[in-house]
């Protein structure tokens, strides 16, 4: 048997392992555009508990994973120049690089042929395959080739972000929102390791235009987000990598897969980066994906429908709940000119997957701080 994957991010690689776990004389080839250590962005966080499926499934992977992981315990909402600590709401981040890494090592123990820097623009290379596997995330060429076979749906979130690093250990996940001249904007920050974290600049396209940014060089509107947050960052400067200003796909297939071609992560779906769970979906495919080939003998017939309908629900909640979150930033500014505890509440109930009785149990300081207040939740 032979697989061809297109893509070596996560989900690809961690296919690869997979398959040749499961089948070891199964030949696998990656085939990715980019050298084997670029990457864009800079950390991948994960909920607290997000790693559970890895170890449960796959215990070897999440052993080298997990010790390269920065944790934390709660979050904080700066609004107003005042911080609000929500407890009890966990996180778990590792650089994107190095998880690359760390997967490129399994995967080479598992002898997959890796083959980097090779543009794949015309599928036909994989005319030997049993299969092929989309990985090559929100521009997937499988996708482009028969977008109506996959029923493909693709909208854009109306903010515009982009996204940076910095050389500061921010202690736990941080939302940072501020009104300034040009309207309102805020910052996504977490450590990714001991010196290094994700920051992130989102604002409005209203924002967006009357400050410019889409007139100005990448130094130029660095410069001003570093200006806008030089408290938070403490006079560090913002590290650029590929940081440029976007809009957030929102992507769907009704469809996941077609003849012998089947969609996995950003390629099948997004999930908006305010959840921190790109990633996680994408592995929780992967590994979906692989039990339908093992319960069917690799009967693609029958493996990929089961895939879909076995995830697709689960899947679903998920998504759903990552594009409320994208909704809310949408119109932030709305809830402006509420108190710092009040906003807060708003933020954390914005996915609506947490309920009343949830946020009691599980931020019971916060949640005891609002009823103080007088806040009705």
């Amino acid at each position: 048997m032979k697989v061809g994957i297109l893509g070596a991010g996560p989900a690809g690689l961690y296919a690869a392992i997979l398959i040749k776990r499961a089948c070891p004389g199964a030949s696998v080839i990656i085939y990715e555009q980019n050298p084997a250590d670029a990457t864009w962005g800079f950390g991948v966080v994960f909920s607290e508990k997000a790693l559970e499926f890895l170890r449960e499934d796959d215990p070897e992977t999440a052993n080298l994973i997990e010790p390269h992981m920065e944790s934390w315990s709660e979050i904080r909402v700066t609004h107003q120049n005042t911080t609000v600590v929500i407890d009890g709401i966990g996180f778990n981040s590792i650089g994107r690089l190095r998880m690359l890494r760390l997967l490129q090592q399994r995967a080479d123990e598992f002898q997959v042929d890796l083959i980097y820097n090779h543009r794949v623009d015309d599928l036909r290379i994989f005319n030997d395959c049993d299969f092929v596997i989309a990985a090559d995330g929100v521009n997937s060429l499988v996708l482009k080739e028969a977008p109506q076979a996959f029923d493909h749906q693709q909208t854009t979130v109306g903010n515009w972000f982009c996204w940076y690093g910095v050389e500061y250990p921010f202690s736990a996940l941080t939302q940072t929102f501020k009104t300034i001249e040009y309207g309102n904007i805020n910052a996504h920050h977490y450590r990714y390791s001991p010196d290094l974290s994700t920051f992130i600049v989102e604002c409005d396209e209203s924002t967006f235009e009357k400050a410019g940014f889409s007139r100005m060089s990448e130094p130029e509107y660095r410069s001003v987000c570093e200006s806008v947050f030089a408290d938070t960052l403490k006079g560090r400067e913002l590290i650029n990598n590929h940081s440029i200003w976007r809009q957030f796909p929102v992507i769907s297939n009704r469809r996941w897969y077609h003849e012998n071609r089947v969609l996995v992560g950003d390629a099948l779906h997004t999930a908006h980066y305010s959840i921190g769970s790109g990633t996680r979906l994408a592995l929780e495919d992967v590994i979906a994906l692989v039990k339908a080939l093992e319960k069917t003998g690799f009967d693609i017939s029958r493996a990929f429908p089961k895939y879909q309908s076995q995830r697709q629900a689960v899947l679903g909640k998920l998504t759903d709940a990552a594009l409320k979150s994208a909704q809310w930033y949408e119109h932030f500014a709305e809830h402006m000119n509420l108190s710092p505890w009040e906003f807060a509440y708003s933020y954390i109930t914005r996915s609506g997957r947490i309920s009343s009785d949830k946020l009691r149990k599980s931020s019971p300081k916060f949640a005891s701080e609002l009823e103080i207040r007088g806040i009705k939740f």
